[in-house]
Parts: structure tokens; sequence; C-alpha cells
């Protein structure tokens, strides 16, 4: 749908929404933080490009942080440093992607025949290095898979939830049925949803899209069954169906102090109670949100029981659901937490319940940020005062967000 918009496009349209719909003067900004994985090469540190042109003017700085999937997050922590240190009172901050743009890349041999090409200068040279070109050079590496693979474990983001399923022990049917609660949970949660979505016009036909393209309204278990496994194509349970969508997105947020919050002409949705990134191992990367979450509520001297409302982003149904029994185990909070008893029980209906990324889309950059801002708009509708989102990082990393209303 965005194949056509490069990530600096979705990131601008975000950004300038967000300061229309605030009547904020960029020039206040003290800064601009966006996290992004696949940083365009005609756009090096493509924050400060998105944000001038989103109109941001030239003295303010900007700068891309990028820590995976949790690049969203990591942009508003780096913010909220900012601002408890006094480096800067109002801070634009968020993420952006283009996972249809992630390009394609060739192997180095081409690069070498092209090189030994260019230096040719004789005819003979010159039909001498056309006689060493190989159909094979030409052979593209998919930048996409490769940056979606672990290069210290080897495996890719769908073979770690496969690790997972086979430790905890989840089902197929499981997954599919949580694959489906997600798509049914969007698709009822749409006009929710577009209190945080602002339409976008992409070429080449410039239609509009006013709703995430990812949810199904007809989605069923038995559609999700026909999907072959898709990672261990032998002895799997994790499909195209039950994986996050891969997409494109940007999420926009303003971050500052609370004498800067009072002057807005529209409340802040909610504070920062804390935040905390944690790590494990590459190849169970999929419980980082246990590890961060752990990590945030001892910070924030709460119980998991003190929120109310949870977002934990969905790489994977395997994995989400690894998380909910990871949290409720005394075995592994203690093997795994340092903690004596199990962080609690996460309820399934207070759990992304408007959907998460298996209907929704996992644009990397963006997703971060995005949960933090489902999170805070699910908080004020429902009258509820404290929620966590929490995402799992490639790597081998966990973040995680307490958030708060008054």
């Amino acid at each position: 749908m965005f194949k056509h918009a490069p990530a600096y496009e979705l990131g601008r349209v975000a950004m300038a929404e967000l300061l229309a719909r605030h009547d904020l003067d960029p020039a206040r900004l003290d800064q601009v933080i966006f996290g992004n994985c696949a940083q365009p090469a005609e756009a090096a540190n493509v924050a400060r490009v998105t944000a001038l042109r989103a109109g941001i003017p030239e003295r303010v700085p900007g700068f891309t942080v990028h820590r995976n999937c949790a690049s969203g997050m990591e942009a508003v922590a780096d913010a909220s440093y900012r601002i408890a240190t006094g480096a800067g009172k109002l801070v634009l901050a968020g993420g952006m992607e283009s996972m249809s743009q992630i390009p394609l890349l060739y192997a180095p041999s081409y690069a070498d025949w092209l090189e030994g090409l260019m230096r040719a200068k004789s005819l003979p040279r010159k039909l001498g290095a056309y006689a060493r070109f190989r159909l094979a050079m030409l052979a593209p590496r998919i930048a996409l898979a490769e940056g979606l693979t672990d290069l210290t474990c080897g495996l890719n983001m769908g073979q770690t939830a496969e690790v997972l399923s086979r430790e905890f022990r989840i089902p197929r049917e499981q997954q599919d049925e949580f694959a489906l609660q997600s798509h049914q949970r969007a698709v009822a949660g749409r006009e929710r949803l577009r209190e945080e979505i602002v339409p976008m016009f992409p070429p080449p036909d410039f239609t509009m899209v006013r709703d995430d393209v990812g949810p199904r309204d007809g989605q069923t278990l038995e559609a999700l069954a026909k999907l072959k496994p898709y990672f261990d194509r032998k002895n799997g349970t994790v499909t195209v169906g039950n994986s996050c969508q891969v997409t494109d997105g940007a999420v926009a947020l303003l971050v500052g102090d609370e004498a800067t919050a009072k002057t807005w002409p529209v409340p802040p949705l909610g504070r920062i109670r804390a935040f905390a990134f944690a790590g494990l191992a590459p190849s169970r990367m999929g419980l980082g949100p246990v590890y961060a979450m752990s990590r945030a509520l001892s910070d924030a001297g709460l119980e998991l029981a003190d929120c109310e409302l949870f977002e934990i982003n969905e790489a994977f149904a395997a994995q989400v659901l690894a998380c909910l029994h990871a949290s409720k185990s005394d075995e592994f909070a203690r093997a795994e937490l340092g903690r004596e008893r199990a962080l609690g029980e996460i309820p399934i209906e207070r759990l992304n319940v408007n959907g998460g990324a298996i209907a929704l889309g996992h644009p990397v950059g963006a997703s971060g940020a995005r949960l933090l801002l489902t999170l805070l708009h699910e908080l004020r509708r429902g009258g509820a005062r404290r929620g966590i989102a929490s995402l799992c990082v490639g790597g081998g990393q966990g973040a995680a967000f307490i958030l708060e209303r008054e």
C-alpha cells in the first residue's frame, strides 16, 4: 500500500499532523528524536531529514536511534533522559519504517566486477572484464530477510518463535486462535484506532488510506489452519498467519516536562512512570517483554497487578503466549528474573484490546512508539489509570514502559 512512500515521507506526515493537531509552533521544540531501522541510503540521519521536510526549523536539531523493534521506544526514552537532565523541555519523538522499501542487495563479487570494468581503459581490458562476468553475480540478497536474521545465533525471528513454541509447548491451534482474536479485535476497534491515525494519500494513485490495511474482516480459524508452517516446514507451528505482518508506518509523540505540558492547548494523554530495557539470549528474544516488564515494575515500585491494561507487541502468537506463560511462572521468575515469585497473570481480556501486530502490522522502527500511543488512548477511553506497553527486540532484548494518567 505504501511501497512508493519512503520512510521520511511517512514520518513527515506523522510529524506535521501532530504539530497541527496541537497547534504547536515547531520552533518551541528542543530536539527531534526518531527511531528507524533500515535507514534509506539517500537520507542519512533520516530523523533530521524528516523533520526539515515537516517544516521544523533548521535550528532544531534531530537524530535517529536504532534499537531494532524497540527503536520507537528508544526515541521516547532518549527524550525522557534529556528532559530529566534539563537538556530540553519539549521533544518530538517517535519512529518510522518503510519495510516495503528495504532494498535487494547484490553480492560483493558484482561490485568487484563493476569496479574492474570501470577501471578498464583499453578495449582489450574491457573485453577481459566482460569475460569475467557471471550471471550468479546478479543473484540478489534480500536485505529484509537478512535483517530479520540474528547474526549471533543464526536464527531468523520466526525460528526464535519456534524455539519458544517448543519450550512452552504452545500448540498450533492456540497460536491460530490468538491470531484470529487479534484480527477480530482490530476490526471491532477500527473506529477507535482512527483517533490515532492520519489519512494518507500514497503514490502512485494517491487514493486515501484511512485505516490499517492488515485487519481482515472475514478471517477464520479454518483459513488460518490451512497455512503451512513457514520457518520450520517439517515440524513447525509458526505460520505467516500467526505472525506479525510486514508493514510500513510512522508515529509521532510529544514528550515534555510537566510545566511545558500544562501549557499545551490539549491536555497530555499521560505521563511516563518508568521504563526499562533488558537483555537475554538472542534465540529466546521473544521473552524480552517479561524481562523488561520485571525491571520496569521494580524501578517503579509496582506489581503487575497494579497495571490495568497491557500492550505486548505481537511479533508472533507463540511469542506472546510464551510471555503469558512465563509471567505467571514462579519457576521462571526464580531462574530468569531473580524474583521469588512470578510477575503475575496478564488477563487476556485486558491485553491488546484493539488487536496487535498480527493484524495491524509491525513496522519495526515505529512499533514501539505505536504501542505507547495506543495504550495512552485506551487508558483515556476506559478511564483506567495505569498500563504497561512492552515488546521483544531482535538480538535478544526487551523494552517496557509503564504509563499513567492522572
